[in-house]
């Protein structure tokens, strides 16, 4: 019995140790890092959302602490974020703050659903073109956001700006021991007080919280008129928290060559933006840049993500005379590093060995969303391109093998391929109308129909022989083929034919 439970348990020990203890001093240290950067960025988030900072900064803590529990990629960061935040400023402008809160609500229900109707496998169906155009596109949307930070500002903030990238790209030459962004961070802020340097700091970008989030209830009317209000802002955001959360999940798999559970993820980020509904936050999701950060800073298991939660929360609340006092300058550095790391390079030194189609997907999907800073908007359209494109490509696939027998009497046409509504001019174009036989056999055994189309364009094939005295069969029909024709094909020898 003893030998039994071990074996059963040793596995969960295994995997506890793999996602929680894989590096427990590199984890804690990129999680400093990430809960400092999270800092400015909380409270950009929620000036953008029209709310007060401390929502921004209390959503970042609470989800980064569930999720880190709860979600389905160990060293991903979530939290508040600019996707999400865009999303809410018509429902804070026209009902305030406790609709928002509710909305939250309703998004983590959604996400909650999703995740168990297992949606996370349609990740599948994402090409990575459209992936690589969404992340090329935050990442240059992430050095645009430091522009403001680096416009009409003293020479002395390009001095620590430049100060900081040198320590961040120059120090791990020497030692990794400690994560060079957080190295950066620190002397920084020590030489901006020491010095008394005459910078923008954290504390410009908005008041800090003085007590951590407490719970209670958003304060709407439990009516369907609230409903109503909130219901569309809700799916939104949980489609489009989804969708980045999923993206950020993907990139971190492939910087550290793990898998991940999407659905899994589905569920931590949906509990997640429940639970900060009840304590003030706003509702959040991955951040592929934060996560970047944690992953080029040494971090890969999910202390790395609590620790970014629980260090945000110290420091906003036990630091904050320092947190206060550190330079936009450095944290700016930072996130160009974050900029740097995630623009995928190789997707435009490799433009002339990728297939066309799929270097227009990848430029139109970041052009769209750096244009629009519409993430949903510039996935869909490149999905929808994606699609199409590959929809012609499979439409020309469709194969024709003549054979003529009985002395040039009989044509048979041996069909091999998907036979859909885009292949209608193909498949018609490889029949001869105008031979001089008295029979064609269309043989279908390789083929499959898919659609209305399908049925529709082979039915005027048969029509066009027919009309011209040759007598028509056909043969080889699979099953799904054989019912789809017998429920859409006008003509009856026709359905007889794909019947027997």
């Amino acid at each position: 019995m003893n030998i039994r439970n071990l074996n059963v348990r040793s596995p969960n020990l295994r995997t506890l140790k793999r996602e929680w203890l894989p590096n427990p001093k590199a984890d804690l240290l990129a999680g400093a890092v990430v809960g400092l950067a999270l800092i400015p960025e909380a409270i950009a988030f929620s000036i953008i959302a029209g709310v007060d900072p401390k929502v921004g900064l209390y959503a970042s803590f609470i989800i980064a602490v569930i999720t880190a529990f709860l979600g389905g990629r160990p060293g991903s960061i979530s939290a508040a974020t600019g996707a999400m935040a865009l999303l809410m400023v018509d429902l804070v402008k026209d009902h305030g703050l406790q609709y928002l809160l509710a909305a939250t609500f309703l998004t983590g229900i959604f996400q909650v659903v999703f995740g168990l109707l297992k949606l996370g496998r349609q990740m599948k169906f994402v090409p990575r073109a459209v992936m690589i155009g969404y992340i090329n596109a935050l990442a240059v949307l992430i050095f645009l956001a430091q522009l403001p930070q680096l416009t009409n500002v003293p020479p002395t903030v390009y001095v620590l700006t430049l100060l900081s990238l040198g320590i961040i790209y120059i120090l791990p030459r020497f030692t990794k021991a400690v994560p060079s962004p957080l190295v950066a961070l620190a002397v920084m802020t020590i030489a901006a007080i020491a010095l008394r340097l005459d910078v923008p700091t954290v504390g410009d970008m908005g008041e800090l919280p003085t007590a951590p989030p407490l719970f209670s209830l958003p304060q709407v009317p439990f009516t369907l008129e609230t409903l109503q209000i909130i219901l569309p802002y809700s799916l939104t955001l949980a489609i489009v928290g989804l969708l980045a959360s999923f993206l950020t999940a993907s990139l971190v798999d492939d910087f550290t060559d793990t898998p991940s559970d999407k659905n899994q993820e589905a569920k931590g980020q949906g509990i997640a933006n429940i639970v900060t509904a009840f304590f003030g936050g706003m509702a959040g999701c991955g951040m592929i840049g934060q996560s970047v950060i944690n992953v080029q800073s040494g971090g890969r298991g999910r202390l790395s993500t609590l620790s970014a939660g629980v260090f945000l929360l110290v420091a906003i609340l036990f630091l904050q005379d320092w947190v206060r006092q550190m330079p936009m300058a450095a944290l700016v550095a930072v996130m160009i590093m974050v900029s740097i790391g995630t623009f995928r390079w190789s997707s435009f030194t490799n433009m002339r060995r990728v297939p066309r189609s799929e270097v227009i997907v990848m430029l139109t999907t970041m052009f769209v969303i750096i244009f629009t800073r519409n993430f949903a908007l510039g996935v869909a359209t490149g999905i929808v391109m994606s699609t199409v494109f590959f929809s012609r490509k499979v439409a020309k696939l469709v194969l024709f093998d003549r054979v003529l027998i009985e002395e040039g009497a009989h044509r048979i046409y041996k069909v091999s391929g998907h036979i859909f509504f885009l292949s209608r001019d193909e498949f018609l174009a490889s029949f001869n109308f105008d031979e001089l036989v008295e029979q064609v056999t269309i043989d279908l055994s390789r083929a499959h129909l898919w659609d209305q189309g399908a049925v529709e364009v082979l039915d005027k094939a048969v029509q066009k022989f027919r009309r011209r005295g040759i007598e028509v069969t056909v043969i080889g029909l699979n099953e799904a083929s054989a019912t789809l024709l017998n429920r859409l094909a006008t003509d009856e020898e026709l359905v007889a034919s794909g019947q027997s």
